[in-house]
C-alpha cells in the first residue's frame, strides 16, 4: 500500500519472505524517464525489466514502475540507496514486490539466503580462539599486567641506583668547576643554578646559627 507523500518512512524489519528481486518505484515523474530510471537502478546491478504499471493508483503527474533485477542482493542495495532519493525533483518511493516472485523465485532467493547463513556460521566457527574478543580481552588485560611489571621493576631499579649513589662516597661531592655539556650556555646554566642553591645553602645555615645564638626570651609582664 503506497503511503503518503508527507508521510516518513516505517521503520520496520524485513524478513527473507519480505524481500525480493522484484521492486516497485512509486513518484516517478511523467515525463518519459523510464530509460533513465532503468540506467539509475542499472547502476546497481543488472536490470532484467524496467516497465511501467499504468494500471497501478498514483499521485496525479507521476508514474509507478516495475523493476525486476537479476539477483536479490542487487534489489536490497538498489532499495537501501534509492528509496526516498530525489529522481527529477521527486522523491522516490521503493518498495519489495514478493507477490509477483513464482516459485522457482522464492525457492532461489530461500537458497541464496541459506548458503549466506552457512556461510557467516563456518567463517565465524572457524576463527581462532585468539581472536574472539574475550581472547582479546584477556591478552589486553595481560598486557597491561606485563606493563605494570615492567614499570615497578624500572621505579625499583631507579631506587636502587639512587640508593647507591647516595651511599657511594664517590658520589656524595660533584665539582662546580667542572663543564659537563658541550654547550657554554648550559655549562652557565648550570653553573648559575648552582650558585643559587649555595647561596640558599648558606642562607639557610646562617638562619640556622642565628636561631641557636639567640637567648630565650624571659617574659616579665606582670599577670592578672
Amino acid at each position: 500500500m503506497p503511503r503518503d507523500r508527507d508521510e516518513p518512512p516505517a521503520v520496520r524489519v524485513y524478513t527473507v519472505c519480505d524481500e525480493s528481486k522484484y521492486l516497485i518505484v512509486r513518484n516517478v515523474p511523467s515525463l518519459g524517464c523510464g530509460d533513465d530510471l532503468a540506467n539509475l537502478f542499472g547502476t546497481y546491478g543488472p536490470v532484467e525489466e524496467c516497465k511501467p504499471m499504468d494500471a497501478e493508483d498514483c499521485e496525479p503527474y507521476t508514474d509507478v514502475f516495475f523493476i525486476k533485477f537479476s539477483q536479490v542482493s542487487n534489489a536490497r542495495f538498489a532499495k537501501r540507496k534509492l528509496d526516498e532519493a530525489v529522481f527529477l525533483g521527486n522523491r522516490l518511493q521503493v518498495t519489495y514486490a514478493p507477490h509477483f516472485e513464482s516459485l522457482l523465485d522464492t525457492k532461489e532467493k530461500l537458497e541464496v539466503r541459506r548458503k549466506e547463513a552457512l556461510g557467516r556460521i563456518k567463517s565465524s566457527a572457524g576463527r581462532p580462539e585468539g581472536t574472539s574478543q574475550y581472547s582479546l580481552a584477556q591478552g589486553s588485560s595481560s598486557t597491561g599486567t606485563h606493563r605494570h611489571q615492567m614499570n615497578s621493576n624500572k621505579r625499583e631499579y631507579v631506587k636502587t641506583i639512587h640508593a647507591s649513589h647516595i651511599e657511594d662516597p664517590r658520589f656524595s661531592h660533584v665539582s662546580s668547576n667542572k663543564d659537563y655539556f658541550p654547550s657554554e650556555s648550559m655549562n652557565a646554566t648550570v653553573k648559575l643554578v648552582r650558585d643559587k642553591l649555595d647561596k640558599i645553602q648558606s642562607g639557610g645555615d646562617n638562619s640556622d646559627a642565628a636561631a641557636t645564638s639567640k637567648k630565650p626570651r624571659v617574659d616579665n609582664r606582670r599577670r592578672i
